[in-house]
């Protein structure tokens, strides 16, 4: 902090220091007694270090439009408080202009949708669950015409436990299928490990060179990954492919 005086300029030292007494500062090496006007800044200064951005409470509020109206000024205020007089004047303003000194509380940006357009969205998600957020969207905004952002739908999607998760993939069994399989596996459930031990398993893996991208998501709620609207039937081996 620097200030002006007989025509030189002074470093401000604070009081705290104990080679520089109260009320003075250091000068090339000399004590130089403080103005009134700048002793006040200096000690005020020291005292509270000007507000540190925090919020007043509504008590202190009370207090700083009750000395303004006993007639202090703003910079008494300030000083005697240890309060930005910025924040006085604003304060002071505001008072005179709607009689209020409260904060204002705010909740945040308000929604943009109402209950019944999350339910909707609920509603449509479970009825196709491989439609897309933006398809979703869209149709939120045919129906209502509020207009929302993917983002918007996948945090109202998810508020009820609905999210995009691949499906799982499965391959098409027939009933023929399913009654053959049955009969192996209780043909095979007595086998002793001698038995198994004649069995070859052999260590192959197929390369199909038909593309699956399995980009496809649908909107599902954790535990219900087997159930049957949350699978895909799709043959695993359909197509060409290379057997290593």
């Amino acid at each position: 902090m620097q200030i002006t005086g007989n025509h030189q300029m002074a470093l401000v030292v604070r009081h705290n220091d104990e080679s520089v007494r109260e009320g003075y500062i250091r000068n090339g090496g000399k004590e130089v007694k403080l103005f009134t006007s700048a002793l006040k800044a200096f000690q005020c200064n020291n005292r509270i270090v000007m507000a540190q951005r925090k919020h007043l409470d509504d008590f202190l509020r009370g207090r700083i439009i009750g000395r303004l109206e006993c007639g202090r000024t703003q910079l008494e205020v300030s000083e005697e408080l240890g309060i930005a007089q910025s924040v006085i004047s604003r304060l002071w303003q505001r008072f005179q202009d709607d009689g209020n000194v409260s904060r204002y509380y705010s909740t945040g940006r308000p929604r943009v949708t109402t209950p019944n357009e999350d339910r909707y969205l609920a509603v449509t998600a479970k009825r196709n669950r491989r439609s897309t957020a933006s398809d979703l969207s869209r149709q939120l905004s045919s129906a209502t015409g509020t207009t929302v952002s993917r983002q918007t739908v996948y945090r109202r999607l998810g508020h009820i436990g609905l999210y995009a998760r691949r499906p799982v993939r499965c391959v098409p069994l027939t009933a023929t299928h399913c009654h053959l399989r049955l009969a192996w596996s209780r043909e095979h459930a007595l086998w002793t490990p001698q038995q198994w031990s004649c069995v070859m398993f052999p260590d192959e893996s197929r390369f199909s060179l038909q593309s699956d991208s399995r980009r496809t998501f649908i909107w599902k709620a954790p535990g219900t990954r087997y159930h049957q609207e949350n699978t895909i039937e799709r043959h695993r081996y359909g197509g060409a492919g290379w057997l290593v």
